[in-house]
C-alpha cells in the first residue's frame, strides 16, 4: 500500500466570542485529507485531520515543511513492518527529520494536524474505531464504554448579560452534561464573582462549575481570584497565569487547595515534563489538559503519558482540551478522565457523533472506523471538500 495523495486547507471558525486573552472574530483551522491506495466499500480510504480551536491554521508549515518530506520520503518507509498499514511513528519521524529540538513553536501544531489524518486512516484501514484500535496497542485492549465529558462556554460576547449566561448554562444541563466551565478574566473581579455567583443559581453545587482564566493573570491577581472563588469548592480554577510561568503556578498552590487545571497550551512532553517538574502541581486533585491536535500528534502524546506514569500520575488525572473527536477516542481508548466538549462554538469541529447524546455528564462512542468524523456529516462535508 502507500499515500497517493495529502491535500491540506484553511478553514475559518470565526465567532464574535472572546476569553480573557484573545477574540475569536478571525479565528480558522488547518484540514488535511491523506489518501490512500486501500480500497474500502469501493472507495479509496481517506484519513482527515484539524487542529483544535485557540491556534491558527499553519497552513505555510504543513505545505511548505511538512507535506513534502513525506512525498519526497521512499514509500515503503512510512508503512509498519508488515506493509499493510500506515506507521504514524514512522511517518512523524520522518516529519520531524531535520527539525532541531526545542522552541516547538506554531510546529507542533502543523504536525499534530497530519498526525491525527494519519491515525485515522490506520484505524479505517484495519476497520476499527481508533479507541479500539488505541486500546488494543497500548491498553490491553480496555475500552471506557463511557467517557465524561463537560460543557466548555461562558464566553463574553456583546451585549450578553448574565440572564443570558445562565441561559446558555441551563441549556448544557438540559443537553445533559452535569459539569461546565465558564470564563474568567476578561472582566474586574467582582464582575467575574458576579457571574460565577449566577451560574451556580443554575447548576446548583460548586463542584459542577468549572472556571478558566485563559493565562490573562500575574501573580497577585491570580491569587486575589483564587481567595474569592476558593469558598465555592469549584470542580477547577483553570490555567490562571500564563502557561510557560511555571513557578506562578507552584506558588499559586499555597493559596489554593482545591482543583487547578493547565496544560492545554503546553505542546510538548518536554514542556509538560518541565510543568509537572517545576510546576506545584498535585497529581491526587490537579488536571492536565494536554491537546494532541496542538502538541505533535497523538504519537507525542503517547510520550506524554509515559512521561506522566514515569513521575507518579495517572492518565485518569488528563482532559484534554479541544472538544474534539480525537482527544474523545484518545480518552476511552487510554483511559484518561474525559474530554472536553463545545456544543455551541467551533462548529463543525468542535462536538462528538451526531447521534450520540450526553447521558450524566457521559458519552459512547460510535462503532465507525477510524476517528468518526463521517458520523459527523457538517464536519464530514468540510473534510471532503478539500479532496473530492
Amino acid at each position: 500500500m502507500r499515500l497517493t495523495a495529502i491535500h491540506s486547507a484553511t478553514v475559518p471558525i470565526a465567532s464574535p466570542i472572546r476569553n480573557a486573552y484573545i477574540d475569536f472574530s478571525k479565528m480558522n483551522v488547518s484540514v488535511v485529507a491523506v489518501v490512500t491506495d486501500v480500497i474500502r466499500d469501493g472507495a479509496p480510504v481517506v484519513g482527515y485531520g484539524f487542529n483544535s480551536n485557540g491556534r491558527y491554521a499553519q497552513q505555510g508549515l504543513i505545505t511548505e515543511r511538512f507535506l513534502p518530506r513525506l512525498r519526497e520520503a521512499d514509500p515503503a518507509s512510512l508503512l509498519n513492518d508488515a506493509g499493510d498499514n500506515l506507521d504514524p511513528h514512522r511517518i512523524w519521524a520522518t516529519m520531524f527529520a531535520n527539525e532541531k529540538p526545542g522552541g516547538h513553536g506554531e510546529r507542533s501544531v502543523a504536525i499534530g494536524t497530519v498526525d491525527m489524518a494519519v491515525w485515522d486512516a490506520v484505524a479505517k484501514i484495519e476497520g476499527k474505531p481508533l479507541y479500539r484500535l488505541l486500546a488494543d496497542r497500548y491498553n490491553d485492549g480496555h475500552v471506557d464504554e463511557r467517557v465524561f465529558v463537560y460543557a466548555a462556554g461562558g464566553y463574553y460576547y456583546p451585549g450578553k448579560d448574565l440572564t443570558a449566561l445562565q441561559d446558555e448554562m441551563r441549556k448544557y444541563l438540559d443537553l445533559g452534561y452535569t459539569v461546565v466551565k465558564m470564563k474568567i478574566g476578561g472582566a474586574p473581579l467582582d464582575e467575574d464573582r458576579a457571574r460565577v455567583e449566577a451560574v451556580l443559581q443554575v447548576v446548583g453545587r460548586g463542584d459542577r462549575l468549572a472556571v478558566d482564566a485563559n493565562g490573562r493573570f500575574d501573580l497577585d491577581t491570580a491569587i486575589a481570584y483564587a481567595k474569592a472563588l476558593e469558598p465555592y469548592g469549584l470542580f477547577w480554577y483553570e490555567e490562571a497565569g500564563d502557561p510557560l510561568d511555571y513557578a506562578l503556578q507552584a506558588e499559586l498552590a499555597q493559596h489554593y487547595q482545591l482543583a487547578m487545571a493547565t496544560g492545554e497550551n503546553l505542546f510538548s512532553m518536554q514542556d509538560a515534563r518541565n510543568l509537572i517538574r517545576h510546576g506545584g502541581l498535585r497529581s491526587d486533585r490537579d488536571w492536565l489538559q494536554f491537546d494532541c491536535a496542538l502538541s505533535y500528534g497523538l504519537v507525542e502524546y503517547l510520550r506524554t503519558l509515559r512521561m506522566l506514569k514515569e513521575h507518579g500520575w495517572s492518565a485518569r488525572r488528563c482532559i484534554p482540551h479541544g472538544g474534539h473527536q480525537m482527544s474523545l477516542n484518545i480518552a476511552a481508548g487510554l483511559g484518561l478522565g474525559g474530554n472536553e466538549s463545545y456544543p455551541d462554538v467551533f462548529q463543525p469541529f468542535g462536538g462528538f457523533a451526531d447521534l450520540t447524546p450526553v447521558v450524566d455528564g457521559y458519552v459512547t462512542l460510535p462503532d465507525v472506523p477510524g476517528i468518526g468524523i463521517e458520523a459527523k456529516p457538517r464536519l464530514h462535508a468540510v473534510m471532503r471538500g478539500i479532496h473530492a
